[in-house]
């Protein structure tokens, strides 16, 4: 495990970068929101990144009391990290960053790698109300617990557990636009750009707004 290292400045932000200022962390975290993941399924889901960088962060966010490293029960028998309570307090952490950075978008480059489920948190910001949302991109699916509890995942991989209270299929375009502030949701409905279906209150609202 690294040392810990410190900027030595009594600064509450310099004190929280020296826990989350290291290359990655965040990013990692970013993952965790989604709850338990596997050590191979982080680095699958954190290209660029190398393995031994990937170890080191973990142990020290394991250290400083923002993940965990469990194993699943059988027939799983897999190790898989999770956020702690006080790592899961960094979602509007990552809100605000996100906002703050999407300007920053732009032209996708051709190095730029690209997962369905980044696009989660600007979608959960741009959604209002209670309930599961599955989202289908042409990158893949993904779901999220709108205003879910404080204790459990925000999003996840894959089409949703259950019947999701509302559907939408829109693409990376779009989803970008709503990232960087250039279009609100229910606007980007009205435009057809988002295709909603569903029966829940959720589905209802984004139709009717």
């Amino acid at each position: 495990m690294s040392p810990r290292r410190s900027y030595d400045q009594y600064c509450s932000a310099a004190r929280a970068l020296d826990l989350v200022g290291d290359r990655w962390t965040l990013l990692i975290v970013r993952e965790l929101l989604a709850g338990p993941r596997r050590y191979t399924d982080l680095h699958a889901d954190l290209p660029g990144v190398s393995t031994d960088v990937l170890a080191s962060r973990l142990k020290d966010m394991e250290r400083d009391g923002l993940a965990t490293r469990r194993r699943l029960p059988p027939p799983g028998a897999a190790f898989v990290y999770e956020l702690t309570g006080r790592g899961r307090e960094l979602l509007p952490v990552l809100q605000a960053l996100g906002t703050w950075g999407a300007p920053e978008l732009g032209e996708r480059r051709p190095t730029d790698a690209v997962r369905a489920h980044w696009f989660a948190l600007p979608l959960l910001r741009a959604l209002e109300g209670e309930g599961l949302v599955e989202v289908r991109l042409e990158e893949g699916e993904f779901h999220l617990w709108v205003g879910a509890e404080e204790d459990g995942p925000v999003y996840g991989e894959g089409s949703a557990p259950r019947e999701p209270d509302a559907r939408l299929v829109l693409g990376v375009d779009t989803c970008t636009a709503v990232a960087q502030g250039e279009l609100s949701l229910p606007d980007a409905v009205r435009a057809g750009r988002v295709e909603v279906t569903g029966d829940g209150t959720l589905a209802k609202a984004l139709r009717e707004a």
